[in-house]
């Protein structure tokens, strides 16, 4: 089997999400895997075909997308959020790149905004300053997108491939190999970082991350915790990066 899809569900706003999305994700995969993430998370009907892992409670992202990895056999795994659509030949053209690129761990697609412009999915790694300002009331006075554009790879190509540090974790194929050998997505993490974490112990044992611009997924990225502070979210995007440096103390040095 070549490639596993696996989305996470968390109640009835996403289930109406999926019933959208995997009409686009299901033909692209050779089996799709719905995580129905604690009691009550789906309310609706499901894609004929998909098989359902039911939570009998809620768990972080991390630990649902492990149940789906565990649950699902292909050779590549590709997470999908509820929201996020892949233009026909997105996964083939991810799958064509990994399977010329052996040391390619994670691949992920071009992703574009509702309104048609480049999403900002491809990422350095982040900084302490560059975080602080991101997550605190600091992102009205220095807007993200205007002063962290080496953070955003946004002065980088479009046009071909290129090597990255992180990317969104709203759409990604993995090499299940190098799942195995990391031991899969880091289950401590309760939601965010998750996909910085993964890419990042990655890059330390020695896996490529490529940003895949002939892949094409349209995704409406909610952004919730740059909209609000001082929320539930913005306290479990605190707490992940607190985890992120206890994990990786050396980013500490990378202050801007």
């Amino acid at each position: 089997m070549k490639v596993s899809g696996i989305v996470v569900v968390t109640g009835p706003e996403e289930t109406r999400l999926v019933q959208r999305s995997a009409p686009a994700l299901q033909p692209q995969v050779d089996e799709l895997v719905i995580v129905a993430n604690g009691p009550g998370s789906v309310d609706g009907e499901l894609p004929a075909g998909a098989r359902v892992l039911r939570n009998d409670r809620l768990r972080g992202f991390s630990a649902n997308i492990n149940a789906g990895v565990a649950a699902t056999a292909g050779e590549y795994v590709v997470v999908s959020n509820p929201d996020a659509v892949p233009e026909p030949t997105a996964i083939a053209e991810l799958v064509a790149f990994a399977d010329a690129h052996p040391r390619c761990g994670v691949a992920g697609p071009k992703m574009i905004n509702p309104d048609g412009t480049l999403q900002a999915s491809r990422r350095s790694f982040p900084t302490v300053a560059g975080s602080l300002v991101r997550r605190t009331p600091l992102r009205r006075l220095f807007p993200p997108l205007r002063w962290q554009r080496r953070h955003y790879l946004l002065d980088a190509p479009t046009d071909r491939p290129i090597e990255v540090d992180t990317m969104l974790g709203a759409f990604l194929l993995m090499r299940r190999t190098m799942l195995d050998e990391l031991g899969g997505w880091d289950a401590g993490y309760q939601l965010y970082v998750d996909d910085i974490d993964l890419n990042y112990r990655a890059m330390k044992a020695g896996w490529e991350r490529w940003w895949v611009p002939s892949a094409v997924v349209h995704h409406e990225y909610q952004a919730v915790i740059d909209k609000r502070f001082f929320t539930r979210r913005n306290w479990w995007h605190a707490k992940a990066m607190a985890r992120f440096l206890r994990k990786h103390p050396e980013r500490l040095l990378a202050l801007w």
